[in-house]
């Protein structure tokens, strides 16, 4: 089994308590902000090495360190091979910053995003901006039709004739 099943079969055990699973993901967490808080203060600098290694320089364990690993593989320059790592495979840590700082938004880890190391690396006004525009980037917006414009389809009739009638099939795109 690899090493990043073996981290799911742990952190997604629902045989546990509601309460160690809690007291897990505390462990975790605050073990995994430490991490990020090395790599942001030594930015820049390649960690690179065996699963093994890694772990025992960050202090995890082998399962926590293919938990971080999973968790920061979107933002890495180059993926690791995480769903069949094992304890000796090569892994690197070489993140693409936007990406890194945009994912930790989109996760909703304020903990993370609002890490004092981000300030080396990005000033308040740029952390604000990137915030802001990862949060919008998911906001759908949806062309609304007024009872009394044309009616899109193009019939030439009242949106409110045409397809706004109560029971008329809605057109892709559109609410009504």
């Amino acid at each position: 089994m690899a090493l990043l099943d073996d981290w799911k079969a742990v952190a997604y055990n629902q045989n546990q308590s509601q309460y160690a699973l809690k007291e897990f993901w505390d462990d975790y967490f605050e073990k995994e902000k430490n991490v990020y808080k090395t790599l942001l203060r030594d930015f820049g600098k390649p960690y690179k090495g065996t699963v093994e290694a890694l772990a025992e320089t960050f202090g995890l364990t082998n399962l926590e360190m293919a938990g971080f690993l999973d968790g920061i593989q979107d933002s890495l320059k180059v993926g690791n091979p995480i769903d069949t790592m094992d304890e000796k495979t090569e892994v690197n840590l070489d993140f693409d910053k936007e990406k890194l700082f945009r994912e930790m938004v989109d996760a909703r880890a304020e903990w993370l995003y609002t890490l004092p190391e981000w300030d080396a690396i990005y000033d308040k006004d740029t952390q604000r901006d990137l915030i802001r525009d990862q949060k919008q980037s998911h906001t759908v917006h949806v062309k609304k039709i007024g009872r009394n414009d044309p009616c899109p389809c193009g019939s030439g009739k009242k949106y409110k004739y045409c397809h706004g009638r109560p029971g008329a099939e809605p057109l892709p795109g559109y609410v009504k």
